[in-house]
């Protein structure tokens, strides 16, 4: 057996985030909306003994991942203690004991989702599962309560240094870890009551909800909160010019993200203050930085615009917006939110429904030079937020892409409804990079310039095929009619098309190219030929029926 080092039979005060932490948690037990899961699946030959006690060794160091908790009844506030037992670390040999595909996906969704109970074990589990002569699952799964993305890159690496040092036979040389009570931080009780009195002041009068396009019911107490994601890479010419007049005023890729969505939101929903949430580390005392904890935080941050804002001055609202946010990083959320929305309910996100954030790449475990790890899809996933929006910049391709990752619950929004709002974003784009002195607010259509783009086009049609049929379900190559459509949704078919492209469509025009990918190409042509040059009406519509009766004959 390892031993490891433990911390006297002290009981800690736990930090106000640790503290809501643990209240939602007692109220949501069947709800796996803290714990933070980890699937990496190990490619090459590995010593999986070895990999076991290197697991085991990285979560036994950590007084955080030793801890248990408690209410003091008394004090009214939540303890913690670090000298209990360390995480339990399993192996299962899947091939040797005859484990179907089925069963290991069971285990590995048990693994990430069964709650634990804090006040009689470590918030932390861990299983080294051998799929195969060189696949191997690792599967870590923490409490968010001691736990943050920060810790998790941390306790990742160190499982990697202590593996590929007891393959050489050694010893990791690692530094004895600090206890999370020694470098917590947090605002002074002295200046608690006037920050907080400055921060309700500057968001005082927003609204703590966002006008999405909700399919579904987010009060609906039994909402799942099993997820959904779609994405959005934005064309380099684009992505460069938004990222140009950013870099103008001063925005960082985060702070571009911002304006982007207040300024979809407005130009979508009419919608002109806006409370967005942000993720922050929480690590600005250096002493944290090399700590397994709960040391991240959730800020506020307030978008303001008016029919007269340009996508320029949202730019700059959106940089002054983040800097006042990170500036009072350390003032408690709970106690703005207190005074900002005192009939909340407590199991869903303070303040807005929308979350935004820089988009993540977790660095894969590499253990040999043959032997790497890298981190798997969940399933399933789950989302706490209404709408979250992940920012980020795909670089594939040798030049700068902006990229969009919107996670939600599967039942709050339909695919369609999510298709619609990305492509939304990137006419948003589009118009800063068209011209940023632009009013926010001028709805304009989809430019020429985007419509070049054959993949644009094809969303665009698509989307909207989605919206007037309302399904997901709608094929490339499929005739509008066998799709599902009739007449009167042509009609409606023509109309949407029209406004979001700024063409002069006619119902012939889309009769004829019958496919999503035929009035896709149809959009290709510039707005004053689009339905040029076809001759009477009479011949459009001989035209069209001939070559739908021709189309049918083939199949």
């Amino acid at each position: 057996m390892t031993s490891f080092p433990t911390a006297q039979g002290i009981w800690y005060p736990a930090t106000p985030t640790q503290q809501g932490l643990w209240i939602l948690d007692r109220i949501e037990r069947l709800r796996p909306s803290y714990l933070l899961p980890s699937v990496l699946e190990l490619t090459g030959p590995l010593d999986h003994q070895l990999l076991t006690s290197a697991v085991e060794r990285a979560l036994g160091r950590h007084p955080a991942l030793r801890s248990r908790f408690r209410l003091d009844p008394a004090a009214l506030r939540v303890e913690y203690r670090t000298d209990a037992s360390p995480p339990e670390v399993g192996f299962t040999d899947a091939v040797a004991d005859g484990w179907a595909a089925d069963e290991i996906e069971r285990l590995v969704e048990a693994l990430c989702y069964t709650p634990f109970e804090l006040s009689e074990e470590a918030p932390a589990r861990a299983e080294v599962i051998r799929l195969a002569p060189d696949r191997t699952l690792l599967v870590l799964t923490v409490h968010h309560i001691v736990f943050d993305g920060v810790s998790r890159q941390l306790l990742v690496a160190e499982i990697g240094t202590t593996y590929r040092a007891l393959a050489r036979g050694m010893e990791p040389e690692l530094s004895t870890p600090p206890h999370p009570a020694e470098v917590q931080g947090g605002l002074e009780d002295d200046g608690h009551a006037e920050r907080v009195a400055d921060v309700v002041e500057r968001l005082r009068g927003a609204p703590t909800t966002v006008a999405l396009p909700y399919d579904g019911d987010p009060d609906d107490p039994e909402l799942s909160l099993i997820g959904a994601s779609a994405d959005l890479v934005l064309d380099a010419d684009v992505s460069e010019a938004v990222l140009a007049v950013a870099g103008q005023e001063g925005c960082t890729l985060f702070m571009t993200g911002v304006a982007l969505l207040a300024g979809t939101f407005a130009r979508t929903t009419g919608q002109t203050d806006f409370l967005f949430a942000v993720v922050w580390p929480g690590r600005d005392d250096p002493a944290a930085a090399d700590v397994i904890g709960m040391f991240m935080t959730t800020l506020v941050l307030r978008v303001r615009l008016d029919a007269g804002t340009s996508w320029r001055e949202l730019l700059r609202t959106a940089r002054v917006g983040g800097m006042e946010t990170f500036i009072d990083s350390d003032v408690p959320l709970d106690a703005i939110a207190a005074a900002l929305d005192p009939g909340r309910d407590m199991a869903r996100p303070p303040m807005t429904p929308v979350l935004v954030n820089l988009a993540e790449t977790a660095d894969p475990l590499v253990l040999a030079p043959d032997v790497v790890g890298r981190y798997q899809p969940l399933h399933p996933e789950y989302s706490k937020w209404d709408l979250a929006l992940f920012v980020g910049l795909d670089q594939t391709t040798g030049r700068d892409r902006l990229e969009f990752l919107l996670n939600h619950p599967a039942e709050l929004f339909t695919g369609a409804t999510t298709t619609e709002f990305l492509e939304a974003l990137r006419r948003s784009a589009a118009a800063i990079a068209d011209d940023p002195e632009e009013n926010v607010l001028n709805q304009a259509p989809v430019n020429q310039a985007e419509l070049d783009d054959p993949a644009v086009r094809l969303g665009l049609v698509r989307s909207i095929w989605q919206e007037v049929l309302k399904t997901d379900d709608v094929g490339d190559d499929v005739s509008f009619f066998d799709a599902g459509g009739d007449s009167l949704r042509l009609v409606v078919l023509v109309e949407r098309l029209s406004q979001a492209s700024g063409r002069m469509l006619r119902t012939v025009d889309l009769f004829r190219a019958g496919t999503v990918r035929g009035q896709a190409d149809l959009l290709a042509a510039p707005a004053e030929t689009a339905t040029a040059g076809r001759g009477s009406s009479r011949d459009r519509m001989l035209g069209a029926v001939r070559e739908r009766r021709a189309g049918d004959q083939r199949n």
